[in-house]
C-alpha cells in the first residue's frame, strides 16, 4: 500500500494547526454573512434575521479571537 504522507511527517500532528487559516477565513465569512443578515432584516423588518445575524457575528468574533490567539 502506498504511503500517504512524506517520510518524517507524523500524521497525528497534521490537524493541530493546519486548519487555523481556513477556520479564520470561516470566521470572516461569518462576519460578512451576519452583517448581510442584519441589513436584510432591517430592510424587510424581519426580527429572526436580526437575531441570527447578531448571533452569527458574536460567535464569529469569539471563534476568530480564539483561533488568532492559538
Amino acid at each position: 500500500m502506498a504511503n500517504r504522507y512524506p517520510e518524517g511527517v507524523n500524521p497525528g500532528n497534521l490537524p493541530l494547526h493546519s486548519m487555523d487559516g481556513m477556520l479564520l477565513f470561516t470566521a470572516v465569512i461569518g462576519l460578512i454573512v451576519g452583517c448581510v443578515l442584519i441589513a436584510m432584516g432591517r430592510h424587510g423588518k424581519q426580527l429572526w434575521m436580526w437575531t441570527w445575524g447578531i448571533g452569527l457575528i458574536i460567535f464569529s468574533i469569539v471563534m476568530g479571537v480564539v483561533i488568532y490567539r492559538s
